[in-house]
This record gives C-alpha cells, structure tokens and sequence, in this order.
C-alpha cells in the first residue's frame, strides 16, 4: 500500500488481486467487521483495522448493513484464515475476493494508524499481486491520486428505487437513502413504522405525496455539501413533518438549516465514542462513522447544540428550539456498538403527527 505522501507499507495480500485506491482511514472497533464492511458510508475508503486480530469469528450474512461491501479496500495487522465460530458462513478472504476487493495484512497499522492521526486521513493505493512489483512506478500513481470525496458519492450508494417497508401503517416515515443502514430500516420497522425509502435526489413533492408523518435523512459517505438532499430539506422545513437526520444526514440538516460544515482531520470510527449532552450530566457510548462534522458555531438562532464529543468538543447534536427537527452525528441503531442512544428514534415516534 502506498501512500499520496510517499509512504509504503508492504504485507501479505488476500481478498482479491487487483489495484484499488481510495481515502485511507481507520476505525477502532474491537468486533463489528462485517457490518463496517457493508456500510455504504465506506464507499471511497480504504479502511484499515486498529485492532490487531480480524477474521476470528468469520463472516455471517445475518449481520449485513447492505446487500454488499462498499469498501475500496481492507488492511489488518493479522488475518484469521480459519475462523472459528458456529454461525461463520465463509471467510473473509473468500468474501472479499468474490467482490473482487483487495486486502492486505502483516504490515504495522500501529504506524500507519499513527501516520493517519498526525498528519490526517490521505489518499492511497493497494495493489495485491501474485507477481513482484516495483515500487518507483506505484509512488509515482499515488502522488496523483486525487480526493474521493470531491464527488458525489451518496449518489454512488443511493438506491435507485422507491422501496416500501410495512406498508399500510397508521404511520409513515420516509427515510432519504443516501447509503442507509439496514439498522436504522430495522429500528423504525421495529416501533411499529411503514416506511418508504426513497433515492437521495426525490424532490419534496413526491416525499410529500406520500402524506408521511415524519422524515429521516440516513447515514452515508463523503461530503454534505455536495448531497441533493440538502436542497430538498432546505424545502421541507417549512413543512409540518418531523425530522431525523442521522450522520451524514446530520450534516444535511444542518446545512439546510443554513449552518456549515467541514472536514475532519481523521474523523470518527468507532465504537465508543463519549457524546455529552449539553446542560446535563449524561454521557452516551456512541457507535460512529463519519469524516465531516457540523460547525455548531454557525447554527442559525432558532437551532441549538444538543450534544458534544467528550474527546475533542465536536458537535454531536442539533435541535431545533421549537420543532421537531433534530440531528444526531453517531448512529442511535448501534449496529454494531452500545444500544445508549437507541432512544432517539423513541424521541422521533414521539413527535410524529
């Protein structure tokens, strides 16, 4: 793997043979491989584990956040060809090469890991070969890599298709599909919700034929500013609906709001993020995924911070101060990580008409 700085770290290649590129970032999870995998929210990212051993427990389709992986490519430290668990389906070197998705492991994530967090999240090229490579030409391809997220790569993930879940419920929730998560669709299902996944781009009168009692922008990759949805909120808010907006869909309803975002050095992926909420005592445990972040300084009047990352002050939360919008940055349906904040969709059902 090299890096856009120059940086090479050579290992042992599994998944698929071929070349990738993408952002290099990292997560921090000790379990949940199969789920980061899947999330859309990936999509343009090369991810490399901190936790040493990945591949122990194997692969089991049950635990999908989508119908496939969206990583550009995977680094560990040590690989577990043979996995040992009793709902294992198949390896991930078997999963990954069947999606044509290099990987790589033996190399020093401690030090890449600490690169990343120095200098910042760069661009980077794996390349798994069965064949010698020389290393003069890859520099040479990675010093002109460019930046993923200069695209629109919630369109890239979104579906297409209109998709209709318990349909003929007394209440509707449309849910904007810029790279959902299979969780938050089990979450709302689960309180008793039809709800009606629509693409990133459907325009406000098509959301509003669906007469929906509530709204929720879902999680997904790259950056907030240059989503369609931001438009199609923007328009909404005048709207008698409530609205959830979660990690990217967060930074939306910010935007939309007419406050600003901006890119993280190195962002948040983890499981065990501390968020604070602002005039009380409370910490939640928080599972995220995200690069971006909401300048709460530029929340208009009528939004307020809600909650803060207890690590570096990071905004984690809005409200509005009188209706029933609210964003949160990490993910409340904790697929994988703590169930803390699972609240939040309460607090949604709550406020639907």
């Amino acid at each position: 793997m090299v890096l856009k700085d120059g940086t090479v770290f050579e290992g042992i290649g599994f998944g698929a043979c071929g070349r990738t590129w993408g952002e290099v970032v990292f997560n921090t999870g000790l379990v949940g491989y199969v789920e980061s995998i899947t999330d859309p929210s990936y999509h343009g990212q090369i991810l490399v584990q901190t936790y040493p051993l990945i591949g122990n427990y194997g692969v089991n389709p049950d635990f999908f956040e989508s119908a496939r992986p969206w990583i550009q490519g995977y680094v560990v430290s040590d690989y577990a060809d043979k996995p040992s668990h009793h709902t294992s389906r198949f390896s991930i070197d078997h999963w990954l090469e069947a999606n044509r998705i290099p990987a790589i492991a033996g190399l020093d994530t401690r030090a890449l890991v600490k690169r990343l967090r120095q200098y910042g999240v760069i661009p980077g090229l794996l390349v798994v070969s069965g064949q010698p490579l020389k290393l003069s030409p890859l520099v040479r391809e990675a010093r002109r890599l460019s930046d993923p997220n200069v695209q629109n790569l919630a369109a890239e993930v979104s579906s297409p298709d209109i998709h209709i879940y318990q349909p003929g419920r007394r209440k509707r929730i449309v849910l904007i599909d810029c790279g959902t998560k299979l969780g938050i669709i089990s979450q709302l299902t689960r309180r008793g919700l039809s709800v009606i996944r629509v693409p990133h781009n459907t325009s406000p009168e098509t959301i509003l034929s669906f007469k929906p009692s509530g709204l929720v922008i879902s999680n997904g990759p790259g950056n907030p500013e240059l989503c369609s949805a931001v438009k199609t909120i923007a328009a909404l808010l005048t709207e008698n609906l409530s609205m959830l907006g979660i990690c990217l869909g967060h930074q939306i309803l910010a935007l939309a709001a007419g406050a600003r975002t901006y890119k993280l050095k190195f962002g948040h992926r983890s499981q065990n993020q501390p968020c604070l909420e602002i005039g009380t005592q409370r910490c939640y445990l928080t599972s995220q995924n995200h690069g971006y972040a909401v300048d709460q300084e530029s929340l208009p009047t009528d939004w307020q911070p809600w909650l803060v990352n207890a690590n570096d002050g990071t905004n984690e939360g809005i409200k509005h101060k009188r209706r029933p919008f609210f964003g949160v940055q990490f993910h409340p349906e904790a697929c994988p990580g703590p169930t803390d904040t699972e609240f939040i969709f309460d607090l949604l059902v709550e406020q639907l008409r």
